[in-house]
């Protein structure tokens, strides 16, 4: 619609309203501008600036309350308090300004009317993971268990990532692991695995122990190197049976329990099939050593998919100890260790062979395989070893000794694939 102004005194009445709008719009434009910009130096006087700016902006009176609740030098409940009740005065769905409220309200020792601003809080945003969190940790202060694991469940629930924190928290009032991972946590997978590298990082492997457990009760996808910081803590104090069942557990998750390699073995991945190395119980390979690189081989191998190559560059005499496999063993049990050695032009009068060591304070024994040298196609060696009364666990390394001439450094390249220890009884009953 165009509008026809018929006298030179209208035209000039519209302009002075439009001039009159614009001024009136520009300047409530540059006050809210003006206050906003006060509001970002996180000072007082420009906070209170901000407020006197724009007294109807909740977000103002809500980021004074925060100044004085949280600055260290010049904190005042009372006044956060006053703060904040303006906020949520002008605003009263900001679920943000009544946590703010509950928390002043508690640092002033209000705790009745603590407890009735997170109420106004959850009655503001019910779906909040915030205010679900906050609420929760204001119960547990006062000691109401079952209330708070309710909310940190919800909070939990609605954010994974507070897992480990809810689980901290609550284990520092609750000593019960069962109570907390029934009541405050939801069995969710990224939760559980959060839980247990937390506890890890704690010292507390029995904690996170529990926690595996129940992560394992409800058969998730993981990935191997999920269960790598609890393996660590077992492995280290020694706790080798329950090491490998929750190795063993960890690789069925992760879909690797069924590794194509030699039957019965209880050498993991002797293939190198999984390309998962240096943690649990799987192949730890040096990322150098000197004159020698070790390296997965997909173009060459004896089976499967892949080998593990060594390639020496003949500058050295190598004294070379790596690629290593911690394996669980049964004490007092024979087996009978095998691998598969392909050589090309491996010079020098030592070649590669393998190191069998018992894995106790008491049996520190010993036991290597003959050298492979020269260039040779793909040969098994196998010797028998049996381990010792207390024996839980052994290692399987590659070594090369130093040569016996004066100059004995070592060229060519070697192979290895199908590495297994397998018990005698297992052999045995093979079809």
């Amino acid at each position: 619609m165009i509008l026809r102004l018929s006298s030179s005194a209208q035209r000039g009445a519209l302009v002075l309203a439009a001039f009159l709008a614009a001024v009136f719009l520009s300047y409530f434009s540059i006050r809210n501008a003006r206050a906003d910009h006060f509001a970002g130096l996180q000072t007082l006087p420009a906070l209170e600036r901000a407020t006197q700016l724009e007294p109807g902006d909740a977000r103002n009176w809500y980021l004074l309350g925060r100044y004085w609740q949280f600055n260290l030098e010049d904190s005042d409940a009372q006044k956060a308090v006053r703060a904040y009740k303006i906020a949520v005065s002008v605003d009263p769905r900001s679920a943000v300004s009544w946590l703010g409220l509950g928390l002043a309200y508690e640092s002033a020792g209000d705790l009745v009317h603590a407890r009735d601003a997170f109420l106004q809080a959850k009655k503001a945003y019910p779906l909040s993971a915030e205010v679900a969190w906050q609420f929760g940790n204001f119960l547990l202060r006062q000691g109401e268990l079952e209330s708070a694991f309710a909310e940190m469940r919800r909070a939990v629930e609605s954010d994974p990532r507070r897992g480990a924190e809810a689980f901290s928290r609550a284990f520092h009032v609750e000593p019960d692991v069962e109570r907390i991972l029934n009541r405050a946590l939801p069995p969710i997978r990224d939760v559980y695995v959060s839980i247990i590298w937390d506890q890890i990082a704690d010292g507390h492997t029995d904690n996170a122990l529990k926690v595996w457990d129940r992560l394992a009760a409800i058969h998730p996808t993981l990935q191997i190197q999920d269960a790598f910081s609890l393996l660590g803590a077992l492995h280290a104090q020694k706790r080798i049976a329950e090491a490998s069942r929750v190795w063993g557990q960890a690789a069925f998750f992760a879909g690797m329990a069924d590794l194509q390699g030699p039957r019965n073995s209880v050498l993991w991945d002797g293939g190198f099939e999984s390309g998962v190395f240096g943690g649990g119980f799987s192949w730890i390979l040096p990322d150098t050593f000197g004159s020698v690189q070790v390296r997965t081989d997909s173009a060459e191998k004896h089976s499967g998919t892949r080998s593990l190559r060594m390639t020496f560059d003949g500058k050295s005499d190598v004294n070379f100890l790596g690629a290593c496999h911690y394996v669980p063993v049964q004490p007092s049990t024979p087996y009978r260790f095998s691998a598969w050695v392909r050589t090309r032009d491996l010079t020098t009068d030592q070649g590669i062979r393998f190191q069998l060591r018992a894995l106790d304070a008491q049996d520190t024994s010993v036991v290597v395989t003959p050298d492979v040298r020269g260039t040779h196609p793909w040969t098994q060696i196998a010797i028998p070893w049996v381990s010792g009364k207390d024996v839980q666990e052994m290692q399987v390394c590659l070594l090369r000794f130093p040569g016996d001439q004066p100059d004995s450094k070592i060229q060519g390249t070697a192979w290895v694939d199908d590495v297994a220890l397998v018990p005698k009884s297992a052999e045995h009953t093979k079809p």
